[in-house]
């Protein structure tokens, strides 16, 4: 059996002694986090993608949704303290956060960023979010995540009003 490699967030969660459960899937290429989550048979619910974007101050910001929701840009730039928030092109990913497409997760970047979880999470007992490589979750409690990583919870999803 091959020894599972680990990612900068499965070691930052060791590090901070954080339960996680790992957990791999088939995929050669980027695929969205609503077609993971169907894959995988997951609730779109409580299976989080990870957002990066920087503000007009030029701090950059991790926002963490469900996958089937939209992130409203007024409401994270509110949650940060910014006047606006952008969201990060795909091309710069890398070299911001240390992670590929599909693969960022907001544990274990090159700089830790101030992070935003959408409120829905609050009260699960887990959630997924990526592991920090494509093919690769972590199942964590959002609260132990959020603590670790001095974040908090707010509502930073359109709606139709």
């Amino acid at each position: 059996m091959a020894k599972e490699l680990k990612t900068n967030a499965m070691r930052f969660l060791d590090k901070n002694k954080i339960e996680y459960t790992i957990n791999t899937y088939e995929c050669d290429e980027f695929i969205d986090g609503l077609d993971t989550a169907k894959k995988l048979g997951q609730s779109p619910d409580v299976t989080f993608k990870t957002l990066v974007a920087h503000g007009k101050s030029g701090s950059y910001y991790c926002f963490l949704l469900p996958v089937a929701l939209e992130l409203d840009l007024k409401k994270a730039a509110k949650s940060v303290g910014e006047k606006s928030v952008e969201l990060l092109h795909v091309k710069d990913i890398t070299s911001v956060t240390g992670y590929v497409r599909g693969g960022c997760t907001p544990i274990g970047m090159k700089k830790q960023f101030m992070t935003v979880v959408h409120n829905s999470a609050e009260n699960l007992p887990l959630f997924f979010i990526s592991g920090g490589r494509i093919g690769t979750q972590i199942q964590v409690s959002p609260k132990a995540l959020v603590a670790s990583i001095r974040g908090k919870f707010e509502d930073i999803i359109l709606t139709d009003e």
